[in-house]
C-alpha cells in the first residue's frame, strides 16, 4: 500500500505509476471540489484531465487514514506547503515508514531542502526513513505510459521497496546515495529553466540557450557542493537530465514562466495566473540568499532574480556579457 499525499501533475502521475505497478494506493485531497472529482468522476477537475484514475486508487480526505493506512508516503505537495503536511502528518511517523518526497524546491524562509524541512518537524531520529525521488520527469509523458527514469536517494532497503511499489511500469529508478545532491539538482534546474524560458521567447538563439544551460550547470553545481552535494550526482538523472527536459520542453510550467517575463507580464501577475507551483521562483531567491551567504557566485541567478523585479532581459545579457573574463572551471 501506498499512500500519495498531492494531487497536483506530478502527485497524480506518481499515484498512476504505483498502481500500474500493481500497488494499492491511498490519495489524499485537501479540497473537496477535488475529491469529488476524483471520486465521481475518477479525473481531477484541473490536471491532468486525460488521465482516468486506476481502479488501485482510492481517494481521500481524512488524513488520518492516508497515514495510518500504508508504510509507504509518497509527499508531493508545493515546496512552500511541505512543512505544513509534515506537521500534519507528524503523529503518525513511526519506525516501519518509508518516506519519499518527490518535491522539486526549496523552503523559502529557512533554505532547507525538503527532506530537511522533514526532519526539522519529525526529529533527527526520522532521518533514515527520509528519501527523496528527482529526475528528469514530466508528467505529461509520464502519465500517458512513456518510458522515462529517476534517481531516488535513500538507502539500499527503502530502494528495494520504492523500486517495488513504482518501477513496474513506464518510470525506471536509479539508486542514488548522495540524497543533497538529488535534492538540489532538482530544486536548482528549476532556476535555469525560468532562464531558458526567457531567452527562448526573446529570441535571443540557441548558442545562448546551450550557453546559458552550460554555465546554468556549472552554477548550480558548485552552490551544491558548498552544500555537500557530488558535482557527479549533478551531472546526472537529477541534475543534468532534469534541467535539459525542463528548459526544453513546452510543458515545463517554469519555462512556461520565463516565457511570460519575457512577454513583459509581471510575475505577480504569472504567478495568480495558474493554480501550478513554479518551483523555479523560490528556489531563485533561497538559492541567491545562500549564494551571498556561502560567497558563492551566481551571476544567472542573480540577474534572474533581478528580472523578477523589473530588470529588462536587454539589460541582463548586457550584465552577463560584460562580465569580468574568467578560465570556463573558475568562478
Amino acid at each position: 500500500m501506498v499512500s500519495v499525499f498531492g494531487t497536483g501533475n506530478w502527485g497524480l502521475t506518481l499515484a498512476d505509476v504505483a498502481a500500474r505497478s500493481g500497488s494499492d494506493v491511498l490519495l489524499y485531497c485537501r479540497r473537496p471540489e477535488t475529491f469529488e472529482s476524483l471520486t465521481s468522476h475518477r479525473q481531477h477537475p484541473t490536471f491532468l484531465q486525460d488521465l482516468v484514475l486506476h481502479r488501485r486508487i482510492v481517494p481521500t480526505m481524512d488524513l488520518s487514514e492516508a497515514a495510518s493506512g500504508a508504510n509507504n508516503w509518497l509527499l508531493v505537495t508545493p515546496s512552500q506547503h511541505m512543512r505544513a503536511l509534515a506537521q500534519g502528518l507528524k503523529p503518525w511517523v513511526r519506525e516501519e515508514i518509508h518516506v519519499l518526497s518527490a518535491t522539486k524546491g526549496l523552503e523559502l524562509s529557512s533554505h532547507l531542502r525538503m527532506s530537511e524541512v522533514l526532519v526539522s518537524e519529525w526529529g533527527p531520529a526520522s532521518t533514515r526513513l527520509v528519501g527523496v525521488l528527482s529526475g528528469p520527469n514530466l508528467a505529461h509523458d509520464i502519465s500517458q505510459g512513456l518510458p522515462a527514469a529517476t534517481a531516488v536517494a535513500c538507502s539500499h532497503d527503502c530502494f528495494r521497496d520504492w523500486a517495488s511499489c513504482l518501477g513496474r511500469a513506464n518510470l525506471r529508478l536509479y539508486h542514488q546515495p548522495d540524497r543533497v545532491g538529488v535534492e538540489l539538482g532538482g530544486a536548482l534546474k528549476n532556476v535555469l529553466a525560468i532562464a531558458v524560458g526567457i531567452a527562448h521567447k526573446s529570441g535571443l538563439g540557441e548558442s545562448a540557450k546551450a550557453a546559458l544551460m552550460t554555465r546554468g550547470l556549472h552554477e548550480m553545481g558548485r552552490l551544491a557542493v558548498r552544500l555537500g552535494a557530488k558535482m557527479t550526482t549533478l551531472a546526472g538523472l537529477s541534475g543534468l537530465g532534469d534541467m535539459v527536459v525542463t528548459a526544453s520542453s513546452s510543458h515545463s510550467r517554469n519555462r512556461w514562466c520565463g516565457e511570460q517575463l519575457a512577454d513583459g507580464k509581471s510575475l505577480e501577475d504569472i504567478l495568480s495566473s495558474t493554480a501550478m507551483a513554479i518551483e523555479g521562483v523560490p528556489a531563485a531567491y533561497a538559492a541567491q540568499e545562500l549564494g551571498h551567504r556561502l560567497q558563492v557566485p551566481l551571476p544567472i541567478t542573480d540577474t534572474l532574480v533581478d528580472i523578477f523585479h523589473g530588470t529588462t532581459v536587454s539589460e541582463a545579457v548586457t550584465r552577463l556579457m560584460t562580465r569580468a573574463f574568467v578560465g570556463e572551471s573558475d568562478l
